[in-house]
């Protein structure tokens, strides 16, 4: 860390003592309670990150201090600050409620829904609002003042927004005026280093102009955040990228475990996936990463003796609703890859990008994606499909957590005592996976048609609430 956290510092979300750890994108220090909800939500609502035992780029770690001293967390509950709500009864959480549902449901009101951002009267064109939000974030972002822009960012604006008459990006725009902290931020909300301007010149081309060669150091390290982040999950090193060095690619330690023809078929499968697909699955190898780093963090720092009752697990990947069912499905099969599989895989993934940047890939279908997800886990045991558990639930369930873990684990355990050895798959073997998968896109279909009602639901009895405090 940058800086040992004050004791004056609070949870955002239960005003709890000590937080140890932080959302990042949020600019929020949140305790271990709260934090157990915001793994559960997923990256694409809280990108949770440990303040001691996580490495952190001194940059981004002061971005986020400073959004936490500014006064950020009053974004995500603005509407708590008005004491009308104090009258109607509406109030955050407090160290002493219970993890559920209190908390839960507060932190999922406040981060999932919004539901106390402080909106913008309504137009006829939303994009309309976000272009001019985009804009107003374009020209923000020359200041240091990270709250406004994390404000323009929570309404809708656009970290890419390639403005038309300036022609370039806010990212551009805080690295020609050296605002690294800035930069952070942009980052975090997906903005890309490598975009180019309508001059042909990337943000890292601006900051080395500009002589702000801390930040342009920094951007390239942004650029290659994720296949960084997936080599030092296997080797604990990353590329040195001041001397050129943009990709380590580990070994496998044990080489007797050679690539089955089926392993050897799915990685060649991988390299004819469109940059697109291929980013798409990179993308959610790196969410696994996170995930899997994270609850060896949470199970390292926990107080075990309340863990089982007091805390949950994330057994895998959230749904994001923003992907198809096939993606969040994929995604969510990841976590039942034992240690080998998964190291195949990543070492297959940081070889193809290295690979794609130094040529050109060839073209493909989507179906490639899922055919690489069976094939490298050398098909896992149907049994595992028949019985009465879904492979995925809709959601990453607080409730049925013990149970998921178990299964999860389960399925760990079965793939490392047979897959390794399996050869070639049989015409009945692949017709008996196919049956099963069609079962479970079924069940999937049903679960997620339960989830679209819940939600529906939720939504009424929102707008009820905000009738009967309207009156």
């Amino acid at each position: 860390m940058s800086k040992r956290l004050r004791s004056s510092e609070v949870c955002a979300d239960c005003s709890g003592p000590d937080p140890s750890w932080a959302s990042v994108n949020r600019g929020t220090f949140i305790c271990d309670e709260c934090c157990s909800v915001h793994r559960s939500l997923g990256r694409h609502i809280s990108q949770v990150r440990h303040l001691k035992h996580t490495p952190w780029p001194p940059t981004l770690l002061q971005m986020v201090e400073t959004l936490y001293n500014n006064g950020a967390n009053s974004i995500w509950e603005h509407s708590l600050l008005d004491p009308a709500s104090i009258m109607s009864g509406r109030r955050k959480a407090n160290p002493q409620d219970k993890v559920h549902p209190n908390k839960a449901e507060f932190i999922r009101a406040k981060y999932q829904m919004l539901a106390f951002v402080h909106r913008l009267p309504c137009r006829d064109d939303d994009s309309v609002t976000a272009k001019d939000l985009s804009k107003q974030l374009h020209s923000s972002v020359r200041t240091g003042n990270l709250e406004t822009c994390l404000r323009l960012l929570s309404l809708g604006a656009q970290a890419n927004f390639f403005h038309p008459e300036k022609g370039n990006t806010p990212l551009h725009v805080a690295s020609k005026a050296g605002q690294i902290l800035q930069a952070e931020l942009l980052a975090v909300y997906g903005a890309d280093p490598g975009t180019q301007d309508s001059s042909g010149k990337t943000p890292v081309d601006y900051a080395r102009q500009g002589g702000h060669h801390e930040l342009a150091e920094r951007l390239v390290e942004i650029q290659y955040e994720l296949t960084d982040r997936l080599a030092f999950y296997l080797c604990g090193r990353k590329p040195d990228h001041k001397n050129g060095q943009h990709f380590i690619i580990p070994q496998m330690a044990d080489s007797s475990l050679d690539l089955s023809e089926l392993a050897k078929a799915a990685k060649k499968k991988l390299q004819s996936l469109s940059n697109h697909l291929f980013e798409e699955l990179a993308m959610d190898v790196y969410d696994e990463v996170d995930r899997r780093e994270t609850d060896a963090v949470w199970l390292a720092t926990q107080n075990h003796s309340t863990l089982v009752t007091e805390t949950t697990v994330v057994p895998f990947l959230p749904v994001n609703p923003e992907y198809s069912s096939t993606r969040n499905q994929g995604r969510q099969k990841l976590a039942r890859f034992n240690a080998h599989e998964f190291a195949t895989l990543v070492i297959d993934i940081l070889s193809d990008a290295k690979r794609r940047q130094q040529g050109s890939p060839l073209s493909s279908s989507k179906d490639n994606v899922e055919l690489i997800l069976k094939t490298i886990s050398n098909q896992h045991s149907v049994e595992s499909q028949d019985n009465d558990q879904p492979d995925y639930d809709s959601v990453a369930s607080d409730e049925d957590t013990d149970l998921e873990a178990t299964a999860s684990k389960a399925n760990r355990q079965k793939s490392l005592d047979s897959d390794l050895s399996d050869g070639p798959v049989t015409v009945q073997e692949f017709l008996e996976v196919k049956n099963a998968l069609v079962a479970s896109e079924a069940k999937i279909q049903q679960l997620m048609k339960v989830n679209n009602n819940l939600s529906d639901e939720l939504r009424i009895m929102q707008k009820k609430l905000l009738g009967k405090d309207a009156n």
